[in-house]
């Protein structure tokens, strides 16, 4: 997306990791926290973030072992952590806020509304990611901690990919969603990688990733932080991702939570439909 103001760069510490975050528009204004999910970073919603700039004070933090943020020591990511930080960011401002969350940072704002339900006045999760969604997890028990044993040991020896330019990153980026423009692909590249040597990796650590990032919370557990949350959540989901997985189920029978799909979009729905989330989040935003 064309990029037309330049957000500022700042930095706060949670749990003894420095986190970045990304701040666009007045200060005094409204706050609006942008959420981004796994192996993405907060430059992704520099379009939207525009969009808001105009009467909110837009606060995108890089989620910990992502973009400019630090990567946790031990290489342990849990939700349960990444909950904390944003509840430390959420900390700094005087009243509740408002929240555009997207797949596992929608998790994340989840935990943390439902514990602490003062502190949010309405959120809008993009395919917000659930555990356990189709299948409860099985209790953890010798054989399945051999898996994750080996599953992190393996991580050991892994080689990070490696591009030679930026062209290359963007072939990649692309090939992640072809919805996107050549233009939202440069931006998402561009602000996604970081010199090594004579080559290009991801900001992100690889210990972060779904695969090895081991959910703490079962389905029946997610619907318990849900329903504890007192204000307005939007639920959207991707006509051609979310509803044919069935995740708009999850939501069925929970009083505050309203289920849209969006057509013509994927999982990235803030990037395949900006204009339609715009809207939708100004319309839920309005009513909250």
């Amino acid at each position: 997306m064309a990029n037309s103001q330049q957000p500022t760069q700042h930095f706060f510490e949670s749990q003894r990791l420095r986190l970045s975050y990304w701040a666009w528009g007045d200060e005094d204004a409204q706050p609006l926290i942008l959420v981004h999910g796994g192996r993405d970073h907060a430059r992704s919603w520099d379009g939207i973030a525009e969009a808001f700039a105009a009467d909110h004070y837009v606060v995108a933090p890089d989620l910990r072992g992502h973009g400019d943020s630090d990567w946790s020591p031990g290489s342990e990511y849990t939700t349960a952590q990444y909950a904390v930080d944003l509840l430390t960011l959420v900390e700094r401002f005087d009243q509740p806020m408002r929240v555009v969350c997207h797949s596992f940072g929608g998790q994340v704002t989840f935990i943390a509304a439902g514990a602490y339900p003062d502190r949010f006045a309405s959120i809008v999760a993009i395919e917000g990611r659930v555990p356990g969604l189709f299948e409860e997890p099985e209790p953890m028990n010798p054989e399945r901690f051999r898996t994750y044993v080996e599953q992190r040991r393996s991580l050991e020896t892994r080689q990070v990919r490696r591009y030679p330019d930026l062209e290359a990153a963007i072939q990649r980026v692309r090939e992640m969603n072809p919805r996107l423009s050549p233009e939202q692909a440069r931006h998402i590249a561009v602000h996604a990688v970081r010199e090594d040597g004579n080559e290009l990796i991801w900001k992100f650590d690889n210990w972060s990733r779904p695969g090895v990032r081991r959910d703490e919370y079962t389905l029946a557990e997610m619907r318990g932080f849900i329903e504890a949350i007192a204000c307005p959540v939007l639920y959207l989901v991707g006509s051609e991702a979310g509803v044919m997985r069935g995740m708009e189920r999850w939501v069925e029978g929970l009083e505050r939570v309203r289920p849209v799909k969006v057509e013509g979009a994927g999982h990235w729905v803030h990037h395949d439909q900006p204009e339609r989330l715009i809207a939708l989040a100004r319309e839920h935003f309005g009513a909250g």
